[in-house]
């Protein structure tokens, strides 16, 4: 379907990849590993035509469509949010277009006095109507909803403005008209930096059953494994291909990398053995035929070379002293800017060696929170109360993009700390990949994961009982991420994460905080995954029993079983007084659509025939108008038969399923 064939590509003198060749076949999920500026994003950019290979080149089958979404970067502006996203049927928009500009012609023309023109017009009328009908233009605004509401947008957000939304919407912007196009070939790269924990499940349910190829770049180690079958590691220069998942990837390289070691070590040996007997007849003109046959054998010889060792960020977190029990009291804290309310009057406790997850969709006032908690932002109204000996060290999401760009990494760390504390501040920087002449360049020229980890590095330099991190790995690759990992998890004081890596965080947190829009936050104990389990309980608990019906039935017990016969009848009579005519309002649109549908076929099968337009202009002119009609008309019963159905699923969960 897509051939990848003897790709090379340099920079500055260092190959990235040489002679890479690979295929994509349909409906493969492929994932493509490594760390940092080993040339993923660069092969996403050669495949989509973004940039040019040094040599080889890329072979697509014929009717073969790309889609690929960036990192960053991507914004709109002009349109509204419905407007903006429905460009993704930009075909079908200007096919709309010239279908308008027919019928007006159409309706302006004197058919008698030009008959040939009202009959070429009536064709191409024709025409545009079958292609239309091949989009499938009734279901477009429905599947916009469906993929703009999975992604965190609300029915009021159909009409704002792009330009209102945050950098991390434009990209879910982008996203959404990504997957409306349904490339053959979609080219992901990070698409979950910007989204919430709800988000991610949804695209990764998405994705799992999304019918055309994948090729995916993620430092979420979870949806690699979920999603792909197929893994393209780029390690020290080369290109390794693996048949499995990031984890199948992991274990196979370990033990090729083993394999390859064990072979290294025969093949010296033999080498050894080899060069001592040359060593020892050289001299020897009896054995001279012998050591020169020898010499070329030797000579001959294909090298085994070994890998080295990939770098990776090794440090700790510098042990805090003991601090007391209560490390931050919050009491009643709210939070507004201007007319927005964030937070409402919340009471929590953090307390010592608590490891908690702040979770939430975007929005919900997580960032916020955390940099009240930091100290770095004052409540509207509440009490912040730290505990004795609480030190606090805060890492934002905005901290690697607020480093000052004119410096160097090395003057970066050195204005954060004391003269006599800097002595140590290369070796520092070291365990951060910042090795020889990297602590001389400057923060303008640093790739996101370079700013990330230099702002990891500037935080160590405060010692603190109390870390507060806010998306501590977006940009950090996944190797740089189990260091981090590893790191907290030896960390003796108290941290606070925001974070959307489940894979990340589920073998470091034993408390999780929700955040939901309008409602005060919960506590879950547990780590992620049993936050997960929780809330997927709840929904079905919720949709196997009702509220309402639960609440009545607890109250009697099983004592008064005539009562609890009466209150049963009550709530099935209330059940049908809610569902009953939400169920025919569903029936009739469904009557609708199934008749719409069956009139159809037979206004495509006249709109096709060019005989029936020379033959019968007033009549086809009368069924390409009717046709029109009919499309508007289901287009507006699929959209109603969406929307009874959301409230047709809300009611059933209210009142519960029994």
């Amino acid at each position: 379907m897509l051939s990848v064939e003897k790709v090379s590509i340099g920079f500055a003198g260092r190959t990235l990849f040489d002679e890479l060749s690979f295929v994509v076949r349909a409906k493969e999920r492929v994932g493509l590993a490594g760390p940092n500026g080993a040339g993923k994003s660069t092969l996403l950019k050669i495949v989509i035509g973004k940039e040019t290979p040094d040599s080889g080149r890329i072979v697509r089958a014929k009717q073969i469509t790309t889609g690929y979404l960036p990192q960053e970067g991507v914004m709109h502006s002009g349109r509204t949010l419905f407007a903006e996203t429905e460009t993704a049927f930009d075909d079908v928009i200007q096919l709309k277009a010239q279908l308008a500009e027919v019928e007006t012609e159409l309706d302006s023309l004197d058919h008698k006095a030009n008959p040939e023109r009202y009959t070429d017009l009536l064709e191409v009328f024709g025409d545009v109507q079958l292609r239309l009908e091949h989009h499938d233009v009734g279901s477009m605004k429905p599947r916009i909803e469906t993929i703009l509401g999975g992604l965190g947008f609300s029915k009021e957000d159909m009409q704002r403005q792009t330009e209102e939304f945050s950098g991390g919407w434009q990209m879910r912007i982008a996203l959404a008209k990504l997957l409306l196009r349904e490339p053959s070939v979609l080219l992901l790269d990070e698409p979950t930096n910007h989204l919430d924990i709800e988000t991610v499940q949804w695209l990764e349910q998405w994705l799992k059953n999304y019918g055309g190829a994948i090729l995916l770049i993620s430092h979420d180690l979870s949806l690699l494994d979920s999603l792909t079958t197929r893994t393209i590691a780029f390690e020290n220069g080369r290109v390794q291909h693996y048949a499995g998942n990031y984890s199948f990837y992991l274990k196979e390289r370990d033990a090729r990398k083993e394999q390859l070691k064990r072979s290294f070590k025969n093949q010296q040996r033999e080498i050894e053995r080899a060069e001592k007997l040359i060593d020892r007849f050289r001299a020897k003109a009896s054995k001279a035929k012998m050591v020169q046959s020898r010499i070329k054998q030797l000579d001959k010889v294909e090298r085994i070379e070994l890998e080295d060792e990939a770098d990776s960020i090794g440090f700790r977190f510098p042990q805090p002293e003991r601090g007391g029990h209560s490390v931050l009291k919050l009491e009643k804290i709210s939070k507004n800017y201007e007319d927005l309310q964030v937070l409402d009057g919340i009471d929590f406790e953090i307390t010592r060696e608590d490891r908690i997850a702040i979770v939430g969709v975007n929005g919900a006032g997580k960032s916020t929170f955390s940099r009240i908690i930091a100290g770095v932002e004052d409540p509207s109204a509440g009490e912040c109360t730290l505990g004795h000996k609480a030190v606090i060290s805060y890492f934002s999401q905005t901290h690697a993009d607020e480093l000052d760009p004119s410096r160097t990494v090395l003057e970066t760390v050195e204005a954060t700390v004391s003269r006599q504390a800097a002595g140590n501040l290369r070796t520092l920087l070291g365990s951060f990949l910042f090795k020889g002449d990297d602590v001389f360049k400057q923060v303008s020229v640093l790739s996101g994961g370079e700013r990330s980890r230099l702002a990891l590095a500037r935080m160590l330099l405060k010692p603190a009982n109390f870390l507060v991190l806010d998306e501590p790995t977006n940009h950090l690759d996944i190797q740089s991420q189990e260091v981090l990992q590893k790191a907290l998890a030896s960390y003796t004081g108290t941290y606070a994460i925001v974070s959307h890596n489940r894979s990340f965080l589920d073998p470091l947190v034993t408390k999780v905080l929700e955040f939901v829009p309008q409602k005060p936050p919960r506590l879950f104990h547990g780590n992620l995954s049993d936050y997960l389990d929780k809330k997927a309980e709840e929904k079905e608990a919720q949709a196997a029993k009702g509220v309402k019906g639960s609440g009545k039935l607890s109250a009697v017990g099983g004592g008064n079983r005539k009562e609890q016969r009466r209150l049963e009848a009550q709530q099935r009579q209330q059940r049908s007084k809610v569902l009953k005519p939400l169920q025919e309002r569903l029936e009739t649109v469904e009557t609708l659509i199934a008749k719409l549908e069956s009139e159809k076929p037979e206004l495509l099968a006249k709109l096709g025939n060019a005989e029936f337009f020379k033959s019968e202009p007033d009549l086809a002119r009368v069924i390409a108008h009717r046709f029109k009609d009919l499309e508007y008309e289901m287009q507006k019963a699929y959209s109603d038969w969406d929307a009874i159905s959301e409230d047709l699923e809300r009611a059933e969960a209210e009142l519960g399923a029994n």
